[in-house]
């Protein structure tokens, strides 16, 4: 499992703050392991390459943080396409560049996305499929995940992975008027739910979860 260092002068990163109480606590019946990513286009995916490669496992669930989002949102589809609005911690500050010169112009998630937000909805956690990882650090690891996934499917070694947005904590929230937050214990909560979904669900449940736009 992997989340992200803080960015953008914030103090903190929820996703990355999860992803270190869970490498403390650990997950019961997994194997977890973790890595908190920097917030940089060429650095993140080369760490989340190298710790897949060391670690070889069977899931990986990639976690990043989505400010003014309701609640927790698994993704569906990553884009082959870096456009920063603002440049990541590295100040690097790519332009309508692809990410993979000759790659597919989307990849899919191979979690079980609805199953994800049917659990999370029934344990009273706001949830909804997202079509869209934007196109910053975090889209960009969504994508290269997906590529290792394929990888690994070639290999006969598969591996289910795929990227899940979280909204922010109510201390990155305070003095912003009307943004949404869910609480770091909150946050957790529903990633334990997301973890214990991936393992008893190989294949999706077949939900409506669209949108319209």
């Amino acid at each position: 499992m992997s989340g992200f260092e803080a960015f953008g002068g914030a103090a903190s990163n929820p996703s990355g703050d999860v992803v270190e109480r869970l490498a403390v606590s650990g997950h019961p019946g997994v194997e977890l392991s973790t890595v908190v990513l920097p917030v940089a286009f060429g650095a993140a995916g080369e760490r989340l390459r190298a710790v897949v490669d060391e670690v070889q496992p069977d899931v990986v669930i990639a976690l990043g943080l989505a400010e003014g989002r309701s609640g927790i949102t698994p993704e569906r589809v990553a884009i082959n396409l870096d456009d920063a609005r603002v440049p990541d911690n590295d100040g690097a500050q790519p332009t309508d560049e692809r990410i993979e010169l000759h790659g597919p112009d989307g990849r899919f998630t191979t979690l079980p996305v609805k199953a994800i937000v049917d659990a999370l909805q029934r344990a009273d956690l706001p949830a909804s499929v997202s079509l869209s990882a934007g196109t910053y650090v975090c889209n960009h690891v969504f994508y290269v995940l997906q590529r290792l996934s394929e990888q690994r499917k070639l290999q006969r070694r598969p591996m289910r992975s795929g990227f899940v947005h979280v909204p922010a904590t109510p201390e990155l929230a305070e003095g912003r008027i009307g943004m949404p937050s869910l609480s770091l214990d909150e946050l957790e909560r529903g990633i334990r739910i997301i973890i214990d979904t991936v393992v008893a669900t190989p294949v999706d449940k077949r939900i409506r979860g669209g949108a319209i736009h």
